[in-house]
């Protein structure tokens, strides 16, 4: 049984220090949980380890005052040491069955899939959610191939667990993934680089993937 609820992956955030400026990373997440976003993943690719941590339990401080999970990136590490909610990791890190070995019965692991193939060894090595993409050309994550609507279809048919698709979204194509099997969507500059990161979160809440309960 996953340890994730679908409900958190409709309108998963996750963080890009490219867009810290006039507000801290921390500011800039607590806008986005006013907002409403359901999920948090805290994705740093170049923080040192230690600032990398303080900072993971700071923001795993304030997601629990939200009632909304921290996932940390890639470092299994990290999640360990800051008691994040869980983990996601891609293709060529650990598998996740190794990663409940080291994090216990309770977390939640995300991982990256591509293909049909790669979906079901995850959900069989016990992965709780999968994130899949990119569906669109995005300058966050450079190296991200792309993923046909075909794929994205036979991946969500394919798995009992959540899927979260990423890559390149905005809210000028999200009603393009309607039909997908998807249980919401991952989003950076889409959220993080907006103006008012609060109110732009308000408003993806209201679109089709995000009903109000």
């Amino acid at each position: 049984m996953s340890n994730c609820k679908p409900e958190w992956m409709r309108l998963y955030a996750v963080t890009d220090r490219a867009w810290v400026g006039e507000q801290t990373l921390y500011e800039q997440v607590e806008c986005a949980l006013r907002g409403g976003v359901t999920c948090v993943q805290l994705r740093e690719k170049h923080l040192d380890f230690d600032a990398f941590l303080a900072e993971a339990r700071e923001l795993k401080t304030l997601c629990q005052r939200y009632g909304v999970p921290l996932i940390i990136n890639d470092s299994v590490e990290i999640a360990r040491l800051s008691d994040a909610d869980g983990v996601h990791v891609g293709q060529s890190d650990m598998q996740a069955k190794d990663v409940r070995d080291l994090l216990g019965p309770d977390k939640i692991i995300g991982v990256t899939a591509k293909t049909v193939e790669q979906a079901l060894l995850a959900q069989e090595m016990g992965a709780d959610y999968l994130g899949t993409g990119a569906f669109f050309v995005t300058d966050t994550k450079k190296d991200a191939l792309p993923i046909t609507h075909e794929m994205a279809r036979a991946i969500t048919a394919a798995v009992d667990i959540p899927v979260t698709g990423i890559g390149g979204i905005t809210p000028g194509n999200l009603d393009t993934l309607e039909g997908l099997g998807l249980d919401g969507v991952a989003l950076v500059s889409a959220i993080f680089s907006a103006p008012d990161i609060e109110q732009r979160c308000r408003q993806l809440r209201t679109r089709w993937m995000f009903p109000e309960n």
